[in-house]
């Protein structure tokens, strides 16, 4: 059950993992905010730089820890760093993934929701309205106000729950039945629904007599033309937020530092490639984002809406603006069900991915079978997703848990995963553990790359980042009390991650001194 059934099922799920919702939302948002071309460039940095280098020291930490016969991430840090506190720095490899299931499972929902009306013709709604769509997504949502949701939405509600299943009946089959055979289905069928959309967006040409600026040609500008409106090339790349906010695009939508690929890469056999393979999952990811996600999003909403229309938050575009777009367009119904359910697609081989690291744990750690283990991690994620869908008012406490396990703590471990892989474990070893194998072996200056100007760029980004943020975060904790619960609920979470990773190192202490 825990083995992969062939090495392109891994880099399916692994590019699973990868393929999001901050593929098709975030990225285009982003790229729309600093002007296209300007943020393309600080974007491609940080894929050289820091995504892909990355990803290869996650996979090579992965099998060596695997090897090693260890599949969690408490378990893989305590065999490669002979330190005591090792494994409990592994446990925000287990944190993170579980936390953001417990809010990604709801938009994952919303997602369906959306795809379903379209296939039903509930949308497009006929009236040109976007106040129309930004009421259906609150009431979907319970933005306006606490405890709604329950209330007054039983369709929300259903779609979760329809989601839950789905997700933890494919959890339970396994990696080889289960996440593999998602994801080797769904990735192709994402990519197909992609690129049918984007032919259509393509050829859309000028739709609307009285607004001919907005065309393909302009609306493909808009994201790729050096040139800005506010200001020259030279000032805006000056722009530290920038730099800031493309790095951490890339950083996010490779999800590395969420503990899924160590522990898929765990399972890989010595003969399998794994420099081809983070290669081949991180550019999968990147035609998603930047050939899909970008030229379908920004290029339809400005063809339809104007430069106005092609920014807006990750929700807003979306689930508010896009909405909109389709239903100017021609067959805007069919086009609408395909993009939500494409979002779909992405969002649940994401979802798919984000227990089974905690699951390796529970069996390996705590001799606790993959049954239970998923009835113990459904009542907590469950636990957690009904806290997110109470305290839904201006998505408050989906925004908490999005900014302290979403992206502060995958900072965290990021930089610790990396640090790992060139300064404890060793560079050499880990250069000789990717290379083993690999059908194309990685030069030399890569060594170089991951041992000093990844980690100083990324830890260079996590200080920028929370100077910017973590103040205003603090000011939060202090007089919002909703914040303060999800806080509190997430700190249980890592006390009880810590009492469970305590148990499981006196057992392997146990195993080894008995052999």
């Amino acid at each position: 059950m825990n083995q992969w059934k062939s090495q392109i099922g891994v880099i399916f799920a692994v590019m699973g993992s990868a393929i999001g919702l901050g593929n098709f939302l975030r990225f285009p948002g982003l790229a729309a905010q600093y002007e296209g071309g300007a943020f393309m460039i600080p974007y491609f940095i940080a894929l050289i730089l820091l995504g892909l280098p990355i990803a290869w020291a996650e996979w090579g930490i992965g099998r060596a820890g695997g090897r090693a016969g260890y599949n969690s991430a408490p378990g893989i840090f305590r065999a490669l760093w002979k330190n005591p506190l090792s494994p409990y720095l592994g446990i925000i490899g287990l944190l993170v993934p579980v936390g953001i299931y417990m809010y990604y499972i709801l938009i994952e929902s919303w997602c369906l929701y959306y795809a379903w009306n379209y296939l039903a013709g509930n949308f497009p709604s006929g009236n040109h309205d976007p106040g129309h769509y930004k009421s259906v997504f609150n009431s979907l949502a319970g933005v306006e106000k606490n405890g709604d949701i329950f209330l007054h939405n039983k369709e929300a509600i259903l779609f979760l729950l329809i989601c839950v299943m789905i997700n933890f009946t494919f959890i339970y089959r396994g990696l080889a039945r289960g996440i593999e055979l998602v994801c080797k289905i769904a990735i192709p069928a994402l990519f197909l629904c992609g690129i049918i959309i984007l032919i259509r967006v393509l050829t859309l040409g000028t739709p609307d007599p009285l607004h001919p600026e907005q065309n393909v040609l302009n609306g493909l500008g808009f994201m790729w033309n050096l040139h800005t409106e506010n200001s020259s090339l030279w000032k805006s790349l000056g722009n530290a937020e920038m730099w800031l906010a493309a790095a951490g695009q890339i950083f996010f939508s490779l999800s590395v530092g969420f503990g899924v690929i160590i522990n898929y890469a765990s399972y890989l056999k010595k003969k399998d490639d794994l420099v081809l393979s983070a290669i081949t999952s991180v550019g999968g990811n990147e035609f998603a984002e930047v050939a899909l996600g970008g030229l379908i999003t920004i290029t339809a909403a400005f063809i339809f809406l104007g430069a106005s229309g092609a920014g807006g938050g990750t929700f807003q575009l979306g689930f508010i603006t896009l909405p909109l777009v389709f239903e100017s367009m021609p067959m805007g119904g069919l086009f609408g069900f395909l993009w939500f359910f494409l979002l779909f697609l992405a969002a649940i081989t994401s979802s798919l991915s984000m227990l089974q690291p905690a699951i390796a744990f529970f069996e390996e750690g705590l001799a606790i079978n993959r049954k239970t283990s998923i009835i113990i991690l459904g009542f907590i994620t469950l636990t957690g997703t009904s806290l997110i869908l109470f305290f839904s008012a201006g998505l408050v406490a989906l925004d908490t848990f999005d900014f302290w396990v979403g992206t502060f703590f995958i900072f965290v471990f990021a930089s610790i995963e990396v640090i790992l892989f060139g300064w404890i474990f060793g560079i050499e070893k880990g250069l000789k553990e990717l290379n083993e194998g690999a059908s194309q072996k990685l030069p030399g200056y890569i060594g170089f790359v991951l041992k000093y100007v990844s980690p100083l760029y990324l830890i260079i980004i996590f200080v920028a980042w929370s100077w910017q943020k973590v103040p205003d975060y603090l000011e939060k904790i202090a007089n919002d009390s909703v914040t303060q619960i999800v806080l509190s609920f997430i700190l249980f979470f890592i006390v009880f991650l810590i009492l469970l990773t305590f148990q499981a190192v006196k057992r392997w202490k146990k195993q080894e001194a008995q052999s």
